[in-house]
């Protein structure tokens, strides 16, 4: 009787941190979608890998930090519509400074869902994920790129090393927020699962779609 009952117990504790970590896994994946649609970031694409055009890439990246085009936004949603009223106002700053340049690529400039790697910005960690994002794309945007968060505005000043506003993500992002930023290897492997979770959920319901009697 004393062996059944401390099975019991044992079989209690176990289901006890099995629904520990299971809610602690659906937190932490929930904080990670919300950080993901709480930022806008820019995305500039070089033409090519070449000294040269990396070189205009950052000339463009500078003028655009220095046009004051996201100074007034005070909302995620704001700053949106501000980057899509002024995409060609965008797309003029950047040819003016190619033209400058002896350069007549042109520039493209959308706002879209795009892809990221895991990217590291000063002390910061973006996790990977999709996210929105102005895209500047100079020519046929084969290079290597350069990104910031754009909102809330952690974009440096022009021609600065790479760092990061530490006041301001104090002020825009929560704790947990921060925590994912500042010590992403702590959730690396959960990330990884909740996001593969998410990409099986998403296909039954695709499927389970074109299965429908009704479509």
């Amino acid at each position: 009787m004393r062996k059944k009952h401390e099975l019991i117990l044992a079989a209690g504790l176990i289901l006890t941190i099995l629904i520990s970590n299971t809610v602690s896994f659906i937190r932490d994946g929930r904080e990670l979608d919300r950080l993901r649609g709480s930022v806008l970031r820019l995305h500039i694409l070089a033409e090519s890998d070449s000294e040269h055009d990396q070189q205009l890439k950052l000339r463009v990246r500078d003028a655009l930090l220095d046009s004051g085009i996201f100074d007034e936004a005070d909302s995620l949603a704001e700053a949106e519509l501000i980057a899509e009223g002024s995409l060609s106002d965008i797309e003029r700053i950047s040819e003016s400074v190619l033209r400058a340049n002896g350069c007549d690529l042109s520039v493209e400039a959308e706002l879209a869902d795009t892809k990221f790697d895991v990217r590291r910005y000063g002390s910061i960690t973006m996790p990977a994920g999709t996210y929105r994002a102005l895209r500047v794309k100079i020519g046929s945007a084969r290079g290597h790129n350069w990104w910031c968060v754009m909102y809330p505005p952690l974009c440096v000043p022009a021609a600065c090393e790479v760092t990061d506003d530490r006041q301001t993500e104090l002020e825009c992002f929560d704790e947990s927020e921060l925590d994912i930023m500042y010590h992403p290897e702590k959730y690396e492997i959960r990330f990884a699962i909740w996001d593969k979770i998410k990409e099986l959920a998403e296909a039954v319901i695709v499927q389970n779609d074109k299965n429908s009697p009704c479509t």
